[in-house]
């Protein structure tokens, strides 16, 4: 068709924020309307929307079958959350429907399951996306087709006794140099929850005894792992998003912190309801032992979107939540914000190589801020990601980055 008379094809979202990408969560209705723009008279067939909602992870792994032979292996798969299909425009006996030229707008209303959805989530092997898909069928022409993703963020309300629980640990570690040892070291630390939400600080209880002859330096870290899931086995990338420095702990001595503040940055929350996917994060706090590998103590934390109440009264609606409790995603962020460490250089070669050679199961993880979602969901996609290092059955030789001359 030399001139096509089909100006505009759009969806617009009913949103508060047109300029935004629409947030729903399990439950939600999702409306809109899909435009039409024509330059002239339009025969059309049908106009058709199909909503859909997947969890896709894709990989590849090279591999070795000789000294001559290589070949690549492929791991991939997919869990479906939302697929509604709902027909706009279409005569009931088949034949062609007439549109004059100007605008014409096709409103559309779909509810999203009621079942727990998985929030929206981008990454380097695998996603969590739902989109609204329309295609206008014209007679002697092409389909035309638009697609706009929206964003899906499930409640993980802190406010409930598992995620309200102290979390707290104590590791030690003899220290040798050669065949002799030096002394022992020692990690107890404790925080207050094991909930939180970004922009939330974490006060870190923490005392380290250092009974060497040799000055230690404590650190402490909050660590990102994504992991994804196919046909049984697993690829992880783990990100160091905080750190918190301590002073150097002279040769038999000993160090408190009381309640030394670490800063949750933008994050995604806690991903734990997907098969395969999943999002979890953890604030370890270490000590670099001289003449032996890290001493490192890990405790479990949970990333949430309804921050912590003052009083009893709470509920889980997201909705409800949107006008108070899910202003803190706006959070200050440093002007020059120091770069983390790679996640190499917080674990030891002997846990690196644990982690990655271990069988894991697979589990079932079952102040207000002027701010609106919308803002936090568009900085927390425009933000780049953090430096990584990827956990590999068949680990290569990294260069590592320099290490913080200011810790």
């Amino acid at each position: 068709m030399i001139f096509d008379k089909l100006k505009k094809i759009d969806i617009v979202f009913d949103s508060p924020e047109l300029d935004s990408v629409p947030v729903f969560s399990s439950g939600d209705v999702v409306s809109g309307k899909v435009v039409l723009e024509l330059s002239g008279e339009t025969k059309v067939q049908s106009l058709k929307l199909h909503a859909e909602g997947f969890a896709q992870v894709h990989w590849t792994e090279s591999r070795s079958a000789g000294s001559s032979t290589a070949y690549t292996q492929n791991y991939s798969d997919e869990v479906e959350y939302l697929n509604r299909r709902e027909v706009l425009l279409q005569a009931d006996n088949g034949e062609l429907t007439v549109l004059s030229a100007g605008r014409h707008e096709y409103p559309f209303s779909f509810q999203l399951p009621e079942e727990t959805l998985v929030t929206s989530f981008e990454g380097k092997h695998g996603s969590i996306r739902y989109w609204v898909k329309v295609k206008l069928h014209r007679p002697w022409a092409t389909v035309k087709k638009i697609k706009k993703e929206f964003t899906v963020i499930e409640p993980i309300d802190i406010n409930t006794p598992s995620l309200l629980a102290p979390q707290a640990g104590t590791k030690e570690k003899m220290a040798r140099i050669w065949y002799r040892n030096c002394g022992q070291v020692s990690i107890t630390a404790k925080i207050d929850r094991k909930g939180y939400t970004p922009g939330e600080v974490i006060p870190v209880f923490a005392e380290f005894d250092n009974s060497t002859s040799r000055s230690v330096v404590p650190r402490a870290y909050i660590t990102q792992t994504q992991t994804f899931i196919a046909r049984g086995t697993m690829k992880q990338k783990r990100a160091v998003v905080a750190t918190l420095c301590g002073d150097i702990v002279g040769a038999r001595h000993r160090e408190t912190w009381h309640g030394r503040a670490i800063k949750i940055p933008p994050v995604g929350p806690s991903i734990q309801q997907c098969r395969i996917i999943k999002v979890e994060y953890m604030l370890r706090v270490c000590v670099d032992v001289p003449g032996t590998s890290k001493l490192s103590l890990e405790l479990p934390l949970v990333m949430g979107t309804i921050p912590l109440h003052p009083f009893g009264s709470r509920t889980s609606s997201v909705s409800s939540q949107y006008s108070v409790n899910i202003e803190w995603l706006r959070m200050a962020i440093p002007e020059q914000p120091e770069p983390p460490p790679d996640y190499s250089a917080v674990v030891s070669d002997e846990e690196a190589v644990q982690s990655s050679t271990a069988v894991q199961p697979e589990e079932d993880l079952s102040g207000v801020l002027q701010r609106s979602l919308m803002a936090y969901v568009q900085e927390f996609r425009l933000r780049p990601p953090p430096v990584y290092s990827e956990v590999d059955p068949n680990p290569q030789p990294l260069t590592m980055r320099p290490r913080c001359m200011t810790c």
